[in-house]
């Protein structure tokens, strides 16, 4: 008995053994950055079809500068609100956190634009735009939510640093609007502080960096040049989402 209890014994071993060098030999031993977000991240426009995210989105040309596994849970259209739920409820994206090595998180720009289109804002903005002053832009920032936004995206954090200690990278809002757009103005001088008031993006450096996390630039990185955008679109061409690569694969590389 105690001699077939030892045979057991060492098979498990073995199979447990085999297991794991299946394991890592299917994934190549690479550590895996798993990506959150909205349509951005996804990669939206990139693809004859947007069926599912593009290999040309910044999550995955990281992954194949930093040699890491990538799993893109982005879904286009997604508001703060719609991830927060995901992360606190749905197991493929808590267990997919939980098993992360690295995390990226670009989310906001659509509770932003579900206001912007309002005719109450509009009005707004076009009277910011011909006088801008610290009291329309109190007002634009008021109807916008954002403070609301802030604070959503301080929950998302909270809750995925609940399920790991993995390192996440945070990308700002960019101007989604070309030079010639109407709007391109107001998007400029809407993220950025004014009059001593803080922007949203100055709110999601300021507060998000106290959650130890790091904000990266994506307003920066995209800023300057239309080719950053898809034409006639408000989603980042190739070119935009090699510079939005850029930012989150330097942050990444400082974790080492």
């Amino acid at each position: 008995m105690k001699k077939i209890f030892t045979i057991l014994t060492v098979l498990l071993v073995s199979l447990s053994m085999f297991s794991t060098s299946v394991f890592a030999k299917e994934n190549g031993g690479k550590e895996s950055l798993v990506a959150l977000g909205d349509s951005i991240p996804y990669g939206f426009n990139l693809e004859n079809n947007n069926h599912h995210p593009s290999r040309e989105a910044y999550p995955y040309l990281i992954g194949d500068e930093a040699d890491l596994r990538v799993r893109n849970l982005s879904v286009p259209g997604w508001k703060t609100d719609d991830l927060l739920t995901a992360i606190m409820n749905d197991q493929k994206y808590r267990q997919a956190i939980k098993h992360a090595d690295y995390i990226t998180l670009s989310i906001g720009s659509n509770d932003l634009l579900k206001e912007f289109g309002s005719s109450e804002v509009q009005g707004k903005i076009m009277q910011f735009i011909a006088s801008p002053n610290p009291l329309l832009f109190a007002e634009i920032q008021e109807a916008l939510e954002v403070e609301e936004l802030v604070e959503s995206m301080e929950e998302i954090v909270l809750e995925i640093q609940s399920l790991t200690d993995a390192p996440i990278v945070v990308y700002n809002i960019y101007n989604p609007y070309a030079y010639d757009s109407p709007y391109f103005r107001a998007g400029n001088l809407l993220l950025n502080d004014f009059a001593g008031i803080p922007s949203i993006n100055s709110m999601i450096e300021n507060d998000l960096s106290e959650q130890d996390v790091t904000v990266v630039d994506a307003f920066t990185a995209m800023f300057g040049n239309d080719d950053n955008l898809i034409d006639n679109d408000i989603h980042p061409s190739f070119m935009g989402q090699q510079e939005l690569a850029k930012v989150g694969y330097e942050a990444i590389m400082d974790f080492e």
